[in-house]
């Protein structure tokens, strides 16, 4: 069976420049995805304790365990964190995602969405959207595209839709770490 293979994740504002670095993940191999999920093409991650690199050069520890889905086609991911009080997913509005062998690459298009193991959700980061918008000239047709993003998103979380399930996030985190 093919291992978990090392990959880095790096997210770049619209300009090109970059916004920030996730340096150790490991790509769940296809054959160990749900069937559901790998005929969809998802990307799968998993990272534990990685270096994450902002733009500023500021390094910093991520301190929970996360399971990323990046799927084809999509202008958003899904990072779950599996925190103490249950699942919190952290969703980026972003350009769709682009593999380079072991690099995974989107544009963050700013705007948020963070449900709560509560099933309660939020958007966040409207105003950076706004200001954003404005100082990299987001095209007509990127805007159109993170709201549809958005609307779909929303209606995922809304249907606990692939793949907002919790107890995938954790059999695939846990076959990871007994991997190891």
């Amino acid at each position: 069976m093919e291992p978990y293979q090392h990959c880095v994740i790096k997210s770049f504002k619209h300009d090109g420049s970059i916004h920030r670095c996730w340096e150790h993940n490991w790509l769940i191999p296809a054959q160990l995805l749900l069937p559901q999920h790998a005929a969809l093409g998802f990307m799968v991650t998993i990272n534990f304790e990685t270096p994450i690199v902002e733009a500023s050069g500021k390094v910093w520890m991520s301190e929970v365990p996360a399971v990323s889905f990046f799927l084809p086609g999509q202008w958003y991911n899904v990072v779950a964190l599996l925190e103490e009080g249950g699942i919190r997913y952290y969703c980026n509005l972003a350009s769709p995602f682009a593999r380079h062998g072991a690099l995974l690459t989107y544009i963050d298009y700013d705007l948020d969405v963070i449900r709560l193991p509560d099933g309660s959700r939020q958007v966040v980061d409207e105003d950076e959207f706004e200001l954003h918008k404005a100082k990299y000239d987001y095209p007509g047709d990127v805007q159109e595209q993170v709201q549809l993003g958005l609307g779909e998103l929303l209606l995922k979380m809304d249907e606990n839709a692939i793949p907002f399930n919790d107890e995938v996030i954790i059999a695939y985190y846990e076959a990871w770490r007994t991997s190891l």
